[in-house]
């Protein structure tokens, strides 16, 4: 049962790796191609974290954040093994593991992590993302989804 769950991590890993390695080889840094009147594809590389946070720590960061992301990912490996019948809890922690590896990945290989969906609305942009980013985000919304699921059809209390 584990097997299938690490397939699916791996699966966004390699999704998320062909897009990046796409806007490597299309685009150069900074460069954007307008898609949508509210999207663009744009290379960005973010020394930082979700939201570019930290990334004018020094370099820092870079081991920080590569750091956070190995022990995470034993971690939720680890609680993975336990709960692989869980089948909402482990499709979350699935996403979420091949999320953090994606971007993991980047960190090591470029020092930073390649970015390129841009939503915007006029002057008003939000800030650019990945797939891993998104399998990450949709992880942590199957996780919290989970927790009020487990809450509705808990144990009866007597």
């Amino acid at each position: 049962m584990l097997s299938r769950w690490l397939f699916l991590s791996a699966l966004v890993i390699v999704l998320d790796q062909i897009s990046k390695l796409f806007m490597i080889n299309h685009f150069a840094n900074q460069e954007s191609l307008t898609v949508l009147s509210v999207f663009d594809l744009a290379l960005m590389h973010n020394t930082g974290a979700a939201f570019s946070f930290l990334s004018d720590a020094g370099g820092m960061q870079r081991w920080l954040f590569t750091a956070i992301a190995v022990i995470a990912s034993v971690a939720i490996t680890w609680v993975l093994r336990k709960h692989s019948t869980e089948i909402l809890f482990a499709l979350a922690l699935s996403l979420i593991l091949g999320g953090a590896l994606g971007n993991l990945i980047d960190r090591i290989a470029y020092g930073y992590v390649i970015d390129f969906l841009l939503f915007h609305w006029n002057e008003h942009y939000f800030p650019a993302f990945n797939l891993a980013d998104s399998a990450i985000t949709c992880g942590a919304g199957l996780l919290i989804w989970e927790s009020f699921m487990e809450k509705k059809h808990g144990p009866a209390v007597s």
